[in-house]
């Protein structure tokens, strides 16, 4: 990155800090001190220090206030405070809020539904109309990117740090930086145009490499070392479909030689469990005469389709492809106490 680009994205990331900070300070009864910034920005006393000196430079009606423990509290008044309340609600706010309501209907909360609902329309009708169609369509762009993902079992760790970087950039759109530790070389950097993520097992970044061949590419999270969003932006290609990209696979991984069709029968014990499947989502079901189920879709990732087909036991026979049948051949069993 240039310098020139490399300080304006420091630009922007110190004024969302201040803006946060004043925040803070507006929201809370005492003020803010200086151990909750450092706490909510993870930054030592120094920074802490000059960033209070930030937003008595930014907000000059503030006022100072010193607890028991001689503490001190910024606080900003209720003009200061009424600025801040215009800027409206911020997409990740929003975004926030929409994936809240989405888990309270999935767990049945219907309270708790009408009440987040009820939040989120009367901040969106105390924005500018304009404001609101901008939140409202880059919330709906991170919630896109994150799939409402909330999958118990056991995944690959992801960095909270990377994810909110990946997050911003296909918000942008924005380029990324990433050192990526799958690659020839793993200390070249790699300029991408992110366009989405694959979450499953183990999550991918699915991106084009700029001053690449232009196709598509996956970048698994666990082997990216590092990321860093960049100020350039590009168009996204119109082209790419996320959902149809994804439906290319059976789960996160693709494997463009192994594409083709899938055929599984599930005899009639199974079969009523497997009817409760969506196992792809182009997927088609035939019931057939003796009782058992016929899945048939179009996908690749055969080894993820073993470790799926292991838990059905004996309970599932696959007519194609040959590779899968002969891969998971020896190990079909009958003795699971219950079906997934």
């Amino acid at each position: 990155m240039s310098e020139p680009v490399m300080d304006a994205a420091m630009s922007f990331q110190k004024a969302a800090d201040l803006l946060r900070l004043a925040e803070m300070a507006a929201s809370r009864h005492l003020g803010v001190g200086l151990a909750d910034i450092e706490s909510e920005f993870a930054v030592d006393r120094r920074t802490a220090q000059r960033m209070t000196k930030a937003l008595e430079e930014t907000f000059p009606n503030y006022i100072t206030r010193t607890d028991d423990e001689r503490r001190k509290y910024w606080k900003i008044n209720f003009n200061e405070a009424k600025l801040m309340l215009a800027q409206g609600l911020r997409d990740s706010e929003l975004a926030a809020l929409e994936i809240s309501i989405v888990r309270a209907e999935r767990d049945g909360a219907s309270n708790e539904v009408r009440s987040l609902r009820g939040l989120r329309d009367r901040l969106l009708a105390n924005m500018p109309g304009s404001h609101a169609r901008r939140a409202e369509a880059d919330a709906e762009a991170v919630l896109e990117a994150y799939g409402f993902a909330s999958r118990p079992g056991p995944r690959v760790r992801a960095s909270l740090d990377l994810l909110g970087t990946v997050a911003e950039a296909l918000k942008g759109p924005h380029q990324l930086t990433i050192n990526y530790a799958g690659g020839r070389d793993p200390s070249r950097e790699r300029l991408l145009e992110p366009h989405g993520l694959l979450l499953g097992t183990r999550r991918y970044l699915v991106a084009r490499e700029v001053g690449g061949d232009g196709r598509m590419q996956h970048f698994r999270f666990d082997r990216i070392k590092s990321a860093r969003l960049e100020a350039s932006s590009f168009q996204r290609d119109p082209a790419f479909n996320l959902p149809d990209h994804s439906a290319r696979a059976f789960g996160s991984y693709h494997a463009e030689k192994e594409y083709g069709e899938v055929i599984w029968r599930f005899n009639p014990v199974a079969a009523p469990v497997a009817r409760e499947f969506l196992f792809h989502p182009q997927q088609t079901a035939e019931d057939n005469a003796d009782g058992s189920l016929t899945i048939r879709f179009h996908a690749s990732g055969q080894m993820e389709m073993a470790w799926h087909l292991y838990q059905w036991g004996d309970a599932v026979e696959v007519l194609a492809p040959a590779a899968l049948r002969d891969l998971i051949a020896m190990h079909r069993r009958g003795d699971f106490a219950a079906l997934p």
